[in-house]
C-alpha cells in the first residue's frame, strides 16, 4: 500500500489525443500540475513525438527534458496508435481514427499496466483526452482515479454530452433533423443547428469520428472528474449544469500567462521565425493567417482569400500548411500571388503562433477558430475574423461572434467569395466596428486574466485547487485510508 507522502503527491499518467491542439494543452497542464508537486508521465503516440522531434533540431527521446531541469518530476513515454510510423494518418484519415477507436486501447493498457507496476510514486490517476473511449476501462482496471480533459468550450462539451436530448427532439440523427432553434439542452440557450459542432450537421452519422463520439461521451459519464479548458464567468450556466450531473472544473486558459514560447517541444512543423518580418510595420497593422494544424479546405476558399487579401490592401502573415487543401495537392494558391504581395504579406508553412499573434504589428487574426487559437487570440487582444473548417470551430464561431461579440464572420455564406472576404478583412482591421472588437475583446482580456490570477481570487486558480483536492481526497479513498490521516 502506498505511503502517505505519496499519496499527497499523486502521479497521473497524462494522454493526450494525438492531434496538436489537444497535446499543446496537456502538456501546459502537466506542467502546471508538476509544479504543485504532482509526479507526472505524460504519453505521446509515437507518430506525433516522431513529428515533433523532426520539427525541432534537438527534442531528442524527451520533450520534457528541459522542464526536468527545473526540478519538475515530469516523465515521458511513447506508445503506438497501431499505425507504422510512415503512414500518412491526414491523407487516411478514417483508417487513423479506426486505428484510434479499436486498436489503441490495447496498447495504452499495456503500458499503464507496466507504468503501475514499476513507477515510484505509484501511479494513482489518470488523466486522458475525453475524446477516448477507453479511460473508464483502463482506469478501473488498474484503480486510477479518472480524469477526463476536455479541450474545448463547455458549450461543445455539453452538446455531446446531451446527444440524446438532440436525438430525441429531432435535431440529430434523423433522415430530416429539425431546422427549428435549439431550447433544451441544460445550461444553455437557445443555439441554431447550423451553430452545432460539424459532426453533429452530418447527414452520414456513422462515420468512423461518430463512432468515437458515441462512445467517448458514454464513457465520460463514468469519469471521476472532467477538468475543462475553459472559464466560469464565460460560460457559467453551462459549467453549472454540467457540474450538477457530476464534478466538472473550468480551469482555463491552460497556457502559461507569461505569453512565451513553451519551455517544452509540441509543434508538428518546423517554425519560420516571423519577428525581423513584422518588427519595422505599424502598430496592429498586419493581419495574421492561419488555419490550424489538422482542420484541410478547399482550393477554391484559398484562391478566394488570396484575392481578398490582395484587394484588401492588408498586410499579413499567412501561414500556410503545404496539406492545407490536401497531401497531394501542394500548388493551391493563385498564380502570381506570392510576387503581387511580396511588398506587404509574408507566407510561411508553419510558426509559433503565440510569438506571433502578441507581436505589437498584429491587428487581427484570420483563423479557423481552434480553441487553442481562440483563447491566444484573446490572451493578446487581438480580434477575430471567423472561418470555421469543422468539427467545434463552427460552435467556437457561435461564442466568438454572437455570444462574446470579439469576432466577425469571414463571410455569412459558402462557397465564400473574394470581394466578402476583402469587405471583412477591413472591417476588422480599421473603423467603428474594429474599435468596438478592440473594445469587447480587453474587457474579455481582463476576464481571462482575473480567472487565473494566483492572489486566491481567480476562479481558474480556485477550481484547479478544487480539482487537485478533490483527486486526493479520491486516492485516499481507493487507498482505502480514512480521509484526514
Amino acid at each position: 500500500m502506498a505511503d502517505n507522502h505519496n499519496l499527497q503527491n499523486p502521479h497521473a499518467i497524462m494522454i493526450p489525443y494525438p492531434l496538436q491542439g489537444h497535446v499543446i494543452p496537456f502538456v501546459h497542464l502537466a506542467i502546471k500540475l508538476a509544479t504543485k508537486g504532482f509526479t507526472i508521465t505524460f504519453i505521446n503516440t509515437r507518430s506525433i513525438h516522431q513529428q515533433i522531434s523532426k520539427s525541432h533540431s534537438s527534442p531528442g527521446d524527451d520533450i520534457f527534458a528541459g522542464a526536468r531541469k527545473s526540478g519538475l518530476d515530469i516523465r515521458y513515454a511513447t506508445v503506438t496508435d497501431g499505425l507504422p510510423l510512415g503512414f500518412d494518418r491526414s491523407l487516411n484519415h478514417d483508417q487513423f481514427m479506426e486505428c484510434v477507436l479499436h486498436v489503441f486501447s490495447a496498447h495504452v493498457d499495456e503500458l499503464v499496466g507496466d507504468i503501475v507496476r514499476r513507477s515510484d510514486p505509484p501511479a494513482t490517476c489518470l488523466i486522458a483526452d475525453t475524446f477516448y473511449v477507453w479511460p473508464s476501462m483502463v482506469a478501473e482496471k488498474y484503480k486510477l482515479v479518472n480524469v477526463s480533459f476536455w479541450t474545448e468550450p463547455a458549450l461543445v462539451l455539453t452538446l455531446y454530452y446531451h446527444l440524446d436530448l438532440l436525438r430525441e427532439n429531432g435535431h440529430f440523427g434523423g433522415s430530416d433533423n429539425r431546422k427549428d432553434s435549439i431550447d433544451y439542452i441544460p445550461g444553455v440557450g437557445p443555439i441554431k443547428p447550423t451553430d452545432l459542432m460539424s459532426y453533429l450537421q452530418a447527414a452520414d452519422i456513422w462515420t468512423v469520428v461518430h463512432r468515437i463520439i458515441y462512445k467517448a461521451f458514454a464513457d465520460v459519464k463514468k469519469a471521476d472528474i472532467i477538468i475543462c479548458n475553459t472559464v466560469q464567468e464565460l460560460e457559467p450556466e453551462t459549467i453549472s449544469a454540467l457540474h450538477q450531473k457530476q464534478p466538472t472544473y473550468a480551469i482555463g486558459p491552460v497556457f502559461p500567462t507569461v505569453f512565451t514560447k513553451s519551455p517544452v517541444a509540441t509543434n508538428l512543423w518546423p517554425e519560420s521565425d516571423c519577428t525581423q518580418w513584422l518588427d519595422p510595420r505599424p502598430h496592429g497593422s498586419v493581419l495574421y493567417v492561419s488555419f490550424g494544424s489538422y482542420a484541410h479546405t478547399t482550393k477554391h476558399d484559398i484562391v478566394e482569400i488570396a484575392h481578398g487579401l490582395l484587394l484588401s490592401g492588408v498586410s499579413f502573415v499567412w501561414v500556410l500548411r503545404p496539406d492545407i487543401v490536401s497531401s497531394d495537392d501542394t500548388d493551391f494558391l493563385p498564380a502570381g500571388f506570392e510576387e503581387d504581395v511580396k511588398e506587404r504579406g509574408v507566407i510561411v508553412p508553419w510558426c509559433c503562433q503565440v510569438e506571433v499573434i502578441s507581436h505589437p504589428a498584429i491587428g487581427g487574426f484570420l483563423t479557423h477558430c481552434g480553441w487553442n487559437s481562440i483563447f491566444e487570440s484573446v490572451w493578446s487582444s487581438v480580434p477575430l475574423l471567423c472561418f470555421p473548417l469543422l468539427t467545434d470551430q463552427f460552435t467556437n464561431r457561435k461564442l466568438v461572434v454572437d455570444d462574446w461579440k470579439v469576432g466577425l464572420n469571414l463571410c455569412d455564406e459558402r462557397p465564400i467569395a473574394r470581394k466578402k472576404v476583402a469587405d471583412n478583412i477591413v472591417r476588422l482591421m480599421r473603423g467603428e466596428t474594429s474599435n468596438g472588437l478592440r473594445n469587447e475583446i480587453k474587457k474579455m482580456r481582463k476576464t481571462l486574466e482575473d480567472a487565473v490570477a494566483t492572489n486566491g481570487n481567480g476562479s481558474s486558480e480556485r477550481n484547479f485547487k478544487r480539482f487537485v483536492n478533490e483527486v486526493k481526497v479520491k486516492i485516499k479513498r481507493r487507498s482505502g485510508i480514512a480521509i484526514g490521516t
